[in-house]
């Protein structure tokens, strides 16, 4: 599996995540619910999941999740004429995901990389003005 499949993989989990919240449940309960968006996430798609592709799938979803207010701060100020609330919810994560690489993942990557890989997964499943418009997002964080 591709890094751009396991980042596919990342975004199902996330979309699924935002709009099915359990942000009552306690710690355990919040892992156990992103480990099975994972893995329902995991079974649709095609090729094999294998331990590296998962550790890295749970690694974006995880991190993504346990910055989620530092990551929506950073989007906030970084798109001033759009509150994230009435983002789409695939641009939205996507852009959650890409902000969490960006900023807060220990391994860097090339900031290039990791908006490019955005930005094609905003052409795959997202509108026709979401790769432009999470691009732009993108920069903005990038320039703070």
């Amino acid at each position: 599996m591709s890094r751009r499949q396991a980042r596919e993989l990342a975004l199902q989990a996330l979309f699924q995540l935002d709009f099915n919240q359990c942000q009552e449940a306690d710690e355990e309960k919040q892992q156990e619910a992103r480990l099975a968006v994972i893995d329902a996430a995991a079974a649709e798609m095609e090729g094999h999941l294998g331990s590296r592709d998962r550790q890295f799938v749970e690694e974006l979803v995880n991190g993504t999740m346990d910055s989620l207010p530092e990551i929506d701060g950073l989007i906030s100020s970084a798109s001033k004429d759009w509150k994230l609330s009435r983002m789409a919810g695939v641009d939205r994560n996507i852009t959650r995901m890409a902000v969490f690489e960006l900023k807060f993942r220990e391994e860097r990557v090339t900031p290039n990389i990791i908006i490019n890989e955005a930005v094609e997964l905003a052409k795959k499943f997202g509108t026709d003005d979401s790769s432009r418009f999470v691009n732009g997002i993108l920069g903005a964080v990038l320039r703070k």
